[in-house]
């Protein structure tokens, strides 16, 4: 009974901390509160259209002018004007005028009419990866339609009443978009980003937490002991410390996990009965790793240098935005150390793929893994660094008649 009216204590007092410090508030609530929202707002709508292009017309034939019609046709070229040679077409993408460049051969209409196959050529701006996608989507697309086009009037010049036949290509395609049927930018990159901003959002509370708390001690003047630590043992107090961080960050998850995607319509496949479990494991395993990370904090100011500089990084090592098996064994060993490198993986196949607990399993045991070796870690680093009983127990008694004295002065 006593371990646990301990670790109720640290709870408490780490609950009360955290609700007094304005920056801890800020990480703890407002970060995955709006930042999610934020963002998702800044992808919509999720698909980049009318992307400008020039083109270079060598032939000016029917058949060129119909494949310019085309291309401006679809979602996502928007055919701005023609260009007298590639010069002025480099000019205009220089001066980002446009973004594509199509040059069609002299002798296109020549090429075509006689069967034969004709290349035009597409120049494409490389600085942003979602304008090349959908130009590279759009122009597949044009490239299918022509095809079919000359396949139907070929048949119907040489193969006589075969033509009723005809109703497209030899083998046909279809695409059926699992968990982002929009193709939408948000759709893809929301469900792993806010898993991240969980974890880093975390992190940056807990080391400032204990960026106020090695403050404190240098403001102390008896044997450099924070008084407002409660000097328990390490494993209660890092429980009792990971319970508060815990309990309060899990409304935060189902809020940007539950309530942000249908807001704005995202895909959501997923059971909170599913993936509510496999985030609480992630939670506990940051909550632990935090606690470790912690030693490297020397001031509050250091949370925000440490945890901010490592977000993109862990961001690429999610997998989110490179697959990891092409990692290189150094840098896939790397992530699987970060909790949300599996909170990724695991939520991105629970809400847009609709797997179960059972099917993430795979990325469930990793995550206990890490909670366990965290926890060891957070343990043995509070045992090795807590102030003795006595040295609390004066620091608390001088800290308590300084805030008296405050409070006299205050009333005087």
């Amino acid at each position: 009974m006593n371990w646990f009216k301990q670790f109720y204590q640290v709870w408490r007092r780490e609950c009360y901390l955290a609700f007094t410090d304005v920056g801890v508030l800020i990480f703890f609530f407002l970060l995955p509160l709006a930042y999610p929202v934020i963002y998702t707002i800044i992808y919509n709508p999720e698909v980049v259209t009318d992307v400008p292009a020039v083109v270079v017309d060598h032939d000016r034939s029917a058949a060129s002018r119909d494949f310019v019609r085309t291309i401006d046709a679809t979602q996502g070229i928007h055919v701005i004007g023609y260009a007298a040679d590639m010069a002025e077409a480099r000019e205009a993408m220089a001066t980002k005028k446009c973004y594509s460049v199509f040059e069609i051969p002299a002798d296109y209409g020549r090429l075509i009419g006689g069967g034969r196959q004709a290349t035009v050529s597409l120049y494409q701006d490389m600085s942003l990866l979602v304008r090349y996608r959908q130009v590279l989507f759009s122009i597949t697309g044009v490239q299918q339609y022509e095809t079919l086009a000359v396949t139907a009037e070929r048949v119907a010049t040489n193969g006589g009443g075969l033509v009723t036949m005809v109703s497209g290509l030899p083998i046909g395609t279809q695409a059926n978009i699992a968990g982002n049927p929009s193709q939408g930018f948000a759709s893809f990159i929301i469900p792993g980003i806010v898993i991240l901003i969980l974890q880093q959002g975390m992190l940056m509370g807990i080391t400032m937490l204990a960026g106020t708390r090695r403050d404190r001690r240098r403001r102390d003047s008896l044997h450099h002991v924070d008084a407002t630590d409660l000097g328990y043992g390490a494993t209660v107090t890092v429980l009792g410390r990971a319970a508060c961080y815990f309990t309060l960050y899990l409304p935060m998850a189902y809020f940007v996990m539950a309530i942000v995607p249908p807001m704005f319509e995202l895909p959501q496949m997923g059971s909170p009965k599913d993936y509510m479990p496999f985030i609480m494991v992630m939670l506990l395993a940051t909550a632990f790793l935090g606690q470790t990370i912690q030693i490297f904090v020397r001031e509050r100011e250091t949370s925000m240098v440490l945890i901010v500089f490592t977000s993109v990084i862990f961001l690429f090592l999610s997998g989110l935005t490179w697959p990891r098996y092409a990692f290189s064994p150094f840098w896939k060993a790397v992530s699987d150390l970060v909790p949300a490198t599996w909170g990724v993986q695991g939520f991105v196949h629970i809400n847009s793929n609709g797997a179960s607990l059972a099917d993430v399993k795979d990325l469930l045991w990793p995550l206990w893994a890490l909670t366990g070796a965290y926890f060891v870690t957070a343990v043995l680093l509070r045992h090795f660094t807590r102030p003795s009983r006595e040295e609390t127990a004066l620091a608390r008694e001088e800290w308590q008649a300084e805030m008296d004295r405050d409070e006299v002065h205050a009333d005087a």
